[in-house]
């Protein structure tokens, strides 16, 4: 349950810190230190606080890990897509001339948070079977 508990806390952390920055000014962290195009503003911060929000929920599941382990299959379904389309935008969906370093870092992030949340589910499960 630990590993569960530690991926949780820390995917939860890194969500927290990233809606907080993009509410507060999505300008200043995709236009100026990533170099993405402009995007309108409202929409990113609406991004920003649901990913704040899910940073809250993955922290309230890993303060009931025992009880609750199994509800790390909602933050590790969200985990997956979110990896899977950041790589695939990555390697084959930016345009030409687009700088492409936000999205490489974004899906590696993302790739290593949803393998260390199946991975501390999959010791879950085995501590802690369903019945």
């Amino acid at each position: 349950m630990n590993a569960l508990k530690r991926a949780l806390y820390l995917e939860g952390a890194v969500w927290a810190v990233t809606g907080l920055a993009l509410s507060i000014d999505p300008r200043l962290i995709l236009e100026r230190l990533f170099d993405q195009p402009t995007v309108d503003p409202a929409w990113t911060r609406i991004v920003g606080i649901q990913a704040f929000g899910l940073a809250l929920l993955m922290v309230l599941v890993a303060h009931r890990i025992e009880d609750l382990w199994w509800w790390s299959w909602a933050f590790a379904l969200v985990t997956v897509g979110i990896a899977s389309l950041a790589l695939l935008n990555a390697a084959f969906g930016l345009p030409p001339g687009q700088p492409a370093l936000f999205w490489w870092l974004f899906s590696t992030v993302s790739v290593v948070s949803a393998l260390g949340l199946l991975a501390g589910i999959y010791v879950s499960s085995r501590e802690n079977p369903l019945p």
